[in-house]
């Protein structure tokens, strides 16, 4: 039997083991998509655009002031701050495969990325400005002009600009975080807590609406299930209506779009308000108002550190 002939026979049976043990895993979380393939143009064109800060009417704020690459994609803020310098009334998600969400906005008040930038451009706390003054402000500058003209037939149009957004943003995938390997097939990536803490994530029932790719970003969610949240926490703002403010229906009153975890470690503060200043702060929230348990520090401790292994990386590096 060990003959190169039967060296050579037992090859692929044994590769077939190798590859076997390392199989993706048939969890109910999935590991983020490949970005999906973009016009190059299209994508530079995104990219600054949303370094541009000649969207807002007085060319003081870019996509990026809010949305920091640099830090998970989010603000650092609880409320990021406007075109005005007064701040918002609510706390800036993460822009971070922010594509595989099913709406945008807390609220969930727009369907695509296109719609969310179209709404951002011209909020009045936002970036103040006019779609008609943003297309003759990016048509009088001969390198937008060009390179609009290279990536799309039709030039510098508000249609084209939100395109090349969107485009853009679709590729922020913030792929390869430890527990997408894991998912991947590599289990040894995560330690034993690690792995004990994505358990106690099942068993609480957390998964039940941190749930699909994004971990999140898939479903409406009242904001205090098992507890006056809101009652508890003080100072109620309209803000605080959540969806209600899009449909004017009773049962969506403080119901918002579940967040995404992805990255989570790294883009406090958390929730709408941005009350939660630490991860622990948020996962006790969470326990006492959306699940009306009380976990043990151990449980707990373990869910942070699954939460941990979320952290993806951008441009090759970690977030």
């Amino acid at each position: 039997m060990s003959s190169p002939f039967y060296s050579l026979l037992l090859a692929p049976l044994l590769g077939y083991c190798l590859i076997a043990s390392g199989a993706p895993l048939d969890e109910p979380l999935k590991p983020l998509p490949a970005v999906p393939q973009q016009n190059p143009l299209q994508v530079e064109l995104g990219r600054r655009l949303f370094n541009e800060p000649r969207l807002s009417v007085n060319n003081t704020l870019s996509c990026a002031s809010c949305h920091r690459l640099e830090v998970g994609g989010a603000d650092t803020q609880a409320f990021s701050i406007g075109f005005n310098g007064v701040p918002l009334t609510i706390n800036t998600p993460s822009v971070f495969n922010s594509s595989l969400n099913f709406r945008q906005f807390w609220n969930g008040r727009a369907d695509t990325l296109e719609t969310q930038v179209h709404e951002v451009v011209q909020s009045p706390s936002e970036m103040g400005s006019h779609w008609e003054h943003v297309v003759q402000t990016l048509t009088a500058d001969p390198a937008y002009k060009s390179a609009f003209a290279k990536a799309y037939p039709d030039g510098v149009t508000m249609n084209n600009v939100q395109k090349a957004l969107a485009t853009y943003e679709r590729t922020l995938i913030s792929a390869n975080s430890r527990f997408d390997q894991y998912l991947l097939g590599n289990t040894e990536i995560l330690t034993i807590e690690e792995k004990y803490g994505y358990q106690r994530f099942k068993d609480y029932g957390c998964i039940a609406c941190h749930q699909g790719v994004n971990i999140g970003g898939n479903m409406f969610q009242k904001f205090g299930v098992m507890g006056d949240y809101f009652e508890v926490r003080g100072n109620p703002t309209e803000a605080d209506l959540g969806r209600y403010l899009v449909t004017k229906a009773e049962e969506d009153r403080n119901v918002f779009k579940v967040p995404s975890l992805r990255n989570v470690a790294v883009t406090a503060p958390y929730f709408h308000d941005g009350s939660a200043k630490t991860l622990e702060d948020a996962v006790d929230v969470m326990f006492k108002f959306q699940l009306g348990r009380v976990p043990s520090e151990k449980d707990k401790t373990l869910i942070i550190k699954f939460l941990k292994t979320l952290t993806g990386e951008w441009g090759g590096k970690p977030l």
